[in-house]
């Protein structure tokens, strides 16, 4: 188990837009999203599902982000249309796609945890495998239009679009939190 804890101990996002290739192959993105929905899921309801943008797909659906800023923002500038544009250059962009609703004995929250928690698996995973992934949202993942253009229904929204890649270079940590500023013991 030292192996998991360090890789956990280790693990660092990577900026999505400096990820490059290589990226999982087919077999490697299968187990990948294999292990990504070995998640809590109470009442097995799978309350999420993926949606996988590789290949020509991320160019089209940045076009298609970047039409539905322009439409937006008339007069956008073309620097940020390219920006928008290139949301999806990662050589494999996974989008998890909560699809949390009303249950008899699940609550919603419940289910929303559980599609967070598919998001952390599928980061994870991608770093065991050797990779470097960035788990963003974005103003996209808000954007009734995009997430209807991306095939998502009234009710589904967006957990999270995890890009993978390989990154260029060693990954600096960012400042992690005091455990004195946030951590209580209960005693009674």
């Amino acid at each position: 188990m030292n192996e998991t804890l360090n890789l956990l101990e280790n693990r660092r996002s990577a900026s999505a837009q400096v990820l490059q290739a290589p990226g999982p192959d087919r077999e490697q993105l299968t187990r990948l999203l294999t292990v990504a929905a070995r998640v809590p899921d109470h009442g097995k309801i799978v309350p999420w599902r993926f949606i996988v943008f590789e290949g020509a797909a991320r160019a089209a659906a940045g076009a298609m982000i970047a039409d539905v800023y322009a439409g937006a923002n008339p007069g956008a500038e073309a620097k940020r249309l390219e920006i928008e544009r290139k949301r999806f250059s990662a050589p494999v962009v996974v989008a998890v796609v909560s699809r949390a609703g009303l249950h008899p004995k699940v609550p919603e929250w419940e289910q929303v945890l559980s599609a967070g928690a598919v998001c952390m698996n599928l980061t994870v995973a991608a770093n065991a495998l050797g990779f470097a992934s960035c788990w963003l949202t974005e103003w996209y993942a808000y954007d009734r239009d995009v997430l209807t253009r991306f095939g998502l229904a009234a009710h589904e929204k967006i957990a999270g679009f995890i890009h993978v890649g390989t990154a260029p270079g060693p990954r600096e940590d960012r400042v992690r939190p005091d455990l004195s500023e946030i951590v209580t013991y209960f005693s009674a």
